[in-house]
């Protein structure tokens, strides 16, 4: 089994150029929202624990998506499987803050549901029948 694949077909070319979008948009929001927690840090209302704590792991999970999109986009199969893992695991993440009473503020819930729609535009993607079936192929 081979550790790359032809990503070059035009079809997995707008796929993966897709998700590249999505996930940059993704990493976008988690560092403004890392901007507005630094710039809001002395607002115990807006900025608490968990604000700061989920804000720092969401910018390093983003990074993490990002290296990982460029990666299947070069046709790394490992790198594929490790975008699909982390926009599933995070995109989980995402659903149980939001659920959760009283432990987030109400603007950072916001802004994990608008990273959880760009995970889960990623999740469709890089779990459809064809982005997989060019790299289990």
């Amino acid at each position: 089994m081979t550790t790359s694949v032809n990503v070059g077909h035009p079809r997995s070319t707008a796929a993966l150029r897709s998700v590249q979008l999505l996930v940059a948009g993704y990493l976008a929001v988690s560092v403004l929202t890392l901007v507005a927690v630094i710039v809001l840090r002395h607002h115990a209302t807006l900025v608490n624990d968990a604000v700061w704590v989920r804000g720092t792991i969401v910018v390093g999970s983003a990074l993490l998506t990002v290296l990982f999109a460029r990666s299947a986009a070069r046709g790394s199969r490992k790198g594929f499987l490790r975008l699909r893992i982390v926009s599933a695991v995070m995109l989980v993440a995402i659903v149980v803050i939001i659920a959760l009473p009283g432990t987030f503020p109400v603007w950072m819930k916001g802004e994990q549901a608008i990273c959880g729609l760009l995970l889960l535009g990623v999740a469709l993607l890089v779990n459809g029948k064809h982005l997989r079936s060019v790299f289990t192929g």
